[in-house]
């Protein structure tokens, strides 16, 4: 089965929202978004205590390195700025 196929989840269609109006319009398209929200939290899938792990790792180390690169060119940025405008009153 293709991952684009439908698979009988709850959808809205235009036809449906025209027949209904008024208050019982208003609660119906309430109703609606809710069902299709718990048919999109049915969708997700809860990862493994090693895969949240591995995931956890990957992101603090990006972090780390992210941080490294700017802290870098904070420094690079600051050295370059007191070599162009020198020290006040020296």
């Amino acid at each position: 089965m293709d991952q684009d196929e439908p698979r009988g989840e709850v959808v809205a269609s235009g036809a449906t929202r025209e027949k209904k109006r008024g208050i019982a319009g208003f609660f119906g398209s309430i109703a609606l978004f809710f069902r299709q929200v718990i048919a999109e939290l049915r969708k997700v899938v809860t990862p493994t205590r090693k895969e949240l792990v591995k995931f956890t790792a990957v992101v603090l180390v990006f972090v780390l390195i992210v941080m490294g690169i700017v802290y870098g060119l904070d420094t690079l940025f600051a050295w370059v700025t007191h070599i162009v405008f020198g020290v006040p009153g020296a």
